[in-house]
């Protein structure tokens, strides 16, 4: 166990706790992340974050005799906060195994290689435990939706909702009713009430969305774009942003670099350096469907 001033960190044997106290009155423990993991749990005063080296963006750096997982704990604050943002380093550091060698994964983008990721998508109840029964949501209450993807011997992606809009037919069709959920390639602008859940694992990725004044009383479906994306490859095309109440848009999988989510209310252009076509980076699965589910308007008339 390992102490630095407010942090102390367990070092397990796949995974890490890391408990952070705040000696500042003034610091919101909410804000703090370690890689792109949100808590798993905050009191007054205190962070715990409970996660594998898998997840969160880990490093890992092999010499002769020593195994290291780096991180960095990462606070975000407001424009107008005292605190002034800062990161601090994360190392686990362990006596490399006689026998360790790296696991050997299938190439992530050979073509035979595509069809071994499987999509899928689907309502859940209000703490994501399982699928939710009911169709029908009030206008004002949250649609929790989980989408994930099934890697089996891939190399860790990361996933990410390209493009989200509700239509009132299971099919896209240019003629009808489109109502825009997330947009500009990563965007939620369905609601400034809606957001990205904390991520549970880098293949999955949660969102509460606010149930919107669409098509009430009809049958509604959600057509999505999924992408599983290599986690170093994050730009202002390939990302995950929701809007925080006070501090403005924030990105899901790392808060610290949440200026590529300024241009979420212009256009969201690729960076031009990189000189990779996509499909070098991640595979994409379009026309994810949800429905039908019912939006209800009971208030009086």
């Amino acid at each position: 166990m390992l102490l630095f001033n407010d942090i102390v960190v367990d070092c397990g044997r796949d995974s890490v706790t890391l408990r952070w106290g705040a000696a500042q009155s003034q610091m919101d423990t909410s804000l703090l992340r370690l890689g792109g993991c949100y808590p798993s749990s905050i009191s007054a005063g205190e962070a715990m974050f409970q996660v594998e080296f898998s997840d969160c963006n880990f490093s890992r750096l092999v010499t002769g005799d020593t195994l290291m997982y780096m991180n960095e704990l990462i606070y975000m604050s407001g424009p107008k906060a005292q605190l002034k943002s800062f990161s601090h380093p994360v190392v686990c550091a362990y006596e490399r195994p006689a026998d360790w060698a790296p696991r050997m994964f299938d190439p992530v983008f050979h073509t035979y290689g595509e069809g071994d990721l499987v999509f899928h998508m689907e309502l859940m109840k209000d703490d994501f435990s399982g699928p939710h029964l009911s169709r029908e949501y009030p206008l004002g209450s949250f649609i929790h939706i989980s989408a994930a993807v099934e890697q089996m011997g891939h190399q860790p992606l990361l996933l990410l909702l390209e493009e989200c809009v509700a239509t009132t037919t299971p099919e896209l069709q240019s003629e009808g009713p489109v109502h825009p959920i997330i947009t500009n390639k990563g965007c939620l602008v369905a609601s400034k009430n809606s957001k990205f859940e904390p991520r549970q694992k880098t293949s999955e990725i949660r969102l509460s969305l606010q149930a919107f004044k669409f098509a009430v009383g009809k049958e509604v479906y959600i057509h999505c774009n999924l992408l599983a994306w290599d986690p170093s490859g994050l730009d202002t095309s390939k990302k995950a942003c929701h809007y925080v109440k006070g501090h403005g848009w924030a990105l899901l999988d790392d808060p610290y670099h949440s200026t590529l989510c300024g241009c979420c209310d212009s256009s969201c252009e690729p960076w031009k350096t990189s000189g990779i076509a996509s499909g070098k980076h991640g595979s994409t699965q379009s026309a994810v469907l949800i429905g039908p589910l019912v939006i209800t308007d009971n208030s009086p008339a």
